[in-house]
């Protein structure tokens, strides 16, 4: 079985997202945003904030956008960018009202000194086989000279997701908060700390 996840993975391409991957990456959220799925579905994972054409060209601008891609299909992506970028949904200006009470490592984190990791989807067949690793290794590189830290939250309702980042990527919980009847985890990842690519 590892044999056959280590052949699958080398035959992916991991990159930086292009205009023209748009559509591709709004069907895949399509699939697991989690309004378009079941109680039973979204046990296995799913993606809480929906993105429309603009705003996922918009992140592409001056922010972070990966994918993984297996013969031309899009089966994951990754977001990051500025909290500018993500003010314009509600729950992640609430998230940053919590910063001025939250550090992480002895440092304070702030608007200047951190960004939004996330959200980031993987299609159900090709997951377990360290994509997300890969794809944040990529984005880390990307924004390690902008920021020292990387902050995400999880709803507590996702335990795949969360389970994901701390034991495969090493993310830290730093908070807990409740938004529109959900409860959420926000976590830490200090930009210093390289990426294992073990899956």
């Amino acid at each position: 079985m590892l044999h056959i996840q280590l052949i699958a993975k080398k035959n992916m391409k991991f990159r930086k997202a292009r205009l023209q991957d748009v559509e591709g990456i709004l069907q895949l959220q399509h699939l697991y945003l989690s309004v378009n799925m079941d109680v039973q579905e979204k046990k296995e994972g799913f993606v809480t904030t929906g993105f429309t054409v603009e705003q996922v060209s918009g992140i592409l601008k001056n922010n972070g956008l990966f994918i993984a891609e297996d013969k031309g299909r899009i089966i994951a992506y990754l977001f990051g960018g500025s909290w500018q970028f993500f003010h314009q949904w509600e729950i992640f200006r609430y998230m940053c009202s919590r910063f001025p009470s939250l550090s992480f490592n002895g440092q304070p984190i702030t608007l200047q000194n951190s960004f939004q990791y996330g959200p980031v989807c993987i299609h159900r067949d090709y997951r377990g086989q360290g994509i997300i690793n890969e794809l944040f290794a990529l984005l880390r590189l990307e924004l390690l000279s902008r920021y020292p830290l990387a902050l995400t939250f999880i709803n507590e309702a996702n335990p795949r997701s969360m389970r994901a980042h701390i034991h495969k990527l090493g993310w830290t919980v730093i908070d807990r908060f409740e938004f529109n009847d959900n409860r959420y985890t926000t976590l830490a990842y200090g930009m210093h700390q390289e990426v294992s690519l073990d899956s």
